[in-house]
């Protein structure tokens, strides 16, 4: 290789999830998800925004595959919606609902693009939410059932399984912070949501193996954290403690360590672990076959008394500051920090050996024009050869890096943002649902085809 080519049998692709994309949220058997209940809590998502149409993709998803295909893009990570396919949670699976990936599936696989399933990005059936969500036992034991249901119908055609799309977000937003589905703000129950959510990836992935599932593993979102000051104490039990919440206590666990002893001891301030059963850890460490990487941008913080440490994201973290370094910003207001992904990359394959890593999510959101027929999205491609040879890099120091994922295929409802970040390259005319090629797809199409990044210009 030469310092802008990628492995031979490097994997180019793109990523989605089914409640940003898919609409027909009432279609078929579906019935409503946390997101269908918090989008039209009031004030709970950007201008009322909600998912019911979003891309249509569940009417438009030959022309989207044709999209898919004409880039060259190699695989397309999509998530499965668990109320299409089980619409009570648990209990009688929806054929219909089944229908609809089988035909998804079949279609990739006649153009030659590998699909690699998401089982749960963040759209738990509403249903179970009642009986008390993610902080409640059973809902890891449903998820088991449910990922059988799905590679029972997919599983000959489907080698790449994703149990999860980042739990840090499922927990910490979700019942933390409440920015996100289902918007509660309870600091025990956002610990034993992380824990059930880990619960369910490991028997999750048991149940897929048993199945006869090929490859498993599960998206995280790790952070690089950072010290605004590196020669302050305080700053760095700032970012030890940020760093076990939001890395060690997911990467632990997941890779055979168990969770990390100050976290335990940090979690006993919110009601100790009375979630955490003989063998769980033992079922949580099931071994995976790769680890997918969601990277947008580090993080910085601060120890300064009188901090709300995010506002609930993250429960006892009181007098830590998160801020905003002097460096380029996306419109999401998100840093961009190329060389991050480097960082993490190394001490992810330098703390975790063994595993084949995945970039499976890596993108920005920008304020594109119409020009045209064209959207000269110029930033967007600079944000991802940036990425991309922050990759390159990480593969230059041996780290064993599969295959990368941009995020997002098309532009889509963007959670608590709804329709205002737009993440694709690929635009969405929303009233009409007009695709157009932003020139980051022809970019990202010609660095498929070459298998290289273009020289600096």
């Amino acid at each position: 290789m030469n310092r802008t080519s990628f492995p031979e049998n490097f994997v180019w692709g793109s990523a989605t999830a089914a409640y940003q994309i898919e609409g027909a949220v009432d279609a078929d058997g579906r019935t409503p998800s946390i997101w269908d209940t918090f989008s039209r809590t009031p004030g709970a998502v950007a201008d009322g925004h909600t998912g019911d149409e979003a891309c249509d993709h569940y009417h438009r998803w030959r022309e989207d595959v044709d999209l898919i295909a004409g880039l060259g893009l190699r695989a397309y990570r999509f998530s499965v919606a668990w109320p299409r396919v089980i619409p009570g949670g648990d209990g009688p699976v929806n054929a219909a609902g089944l229908d609809f990936y089988d035909r998804l599936v079949d279609e990739l696989c006649r153009r030659g693009i590998a699909p690699m399933v998401t089982l749960y990005h963040w759209d738990l059936p509403q249903s179970l939410e009642d009986r008390g969500g993610w902080p409640v036992r059973d809902t890891a034991e449903h998820f088991a059932d449910y990922a059988t249901a799905v590679h029972d119908r997919l599983g000959d055609r489907v080698a790449s399984w994703l149990t999860l799309n980042e739990p840090w977000c499922s927990a910490y937003l979700g019942y933390g912070s409440g920015r996100h589905a289902p918007g509660r703000r309870d600091p025990a129950a956002t610990f034993a949501a992380v824990h059930h959510l880990l619960l369910a990836h490991g028997l999750g992935t048991q149940a897929l193996r048993a199945a006869g599932a090929r490859s498993v593993g599960l998206a995280l979102n790790p952070a690089v954290v950072r010290p605004v000051d590196p020669d302050s104490a305080a700053d760095a039990d700032a970012v030890r403690l940020i760093d076990g919440l939001h890395n060690r206590v997911f990467l632990d666990p997941v890779l055979g360590d168990g969770y990390p002893a100050d976290m335990v001891t940090h979690m006993a301030r919110f009601g100790g672990t009375p979630w955490l059963a003989d063998g769980d850890e033992k079922t949580i460490a099931a071994p995976i076959d790769l680890l997918g990487l969601n990277y947008y941008s580090p993080t910085w913080v601060a120890a300064r008394p009188g901090a709300d440490g995010g506002d609930g994201t993250y429960p006892g973290s009181e007098g830590i500051e998160f801020t905003s370094p002097d460096l380029p910003h996306t419109s999401s207001g998100w840093p961009v920090d190329p060389s991050g992904l480097t960082e993490l990359l190394r001490r992810v394959a330098r703390d975790y050996p063994g595993v084949p890593l995945w970039i499976t999510e890596n993108g920005a959101a920008f304020e594109d024009r119409v020009v045209g027929d064209r959207v000269p999205d110029r930033d967007r491609i600079a944000y991802l050869d940036g990425h991309l040879r922050a990759v390159r890099a990480a593969l230059d120091s041996g780290v064993d890096v599969r295959g990368y994922l941009l995020w997002s295929l098309l532009d889509n409802f963007e959670w608590a943002e709804g329709y205002h970040k737009r993440f694709g390259i690929v635009r969405v005319d929303y009233p009409t649902q007009r695709r157009i090629l932003k020139d980051s797809a022809h970019w990202y199409r010609s660095v498929i085809r070459d298998n290289a990044l273009p020289d600096p210009a």
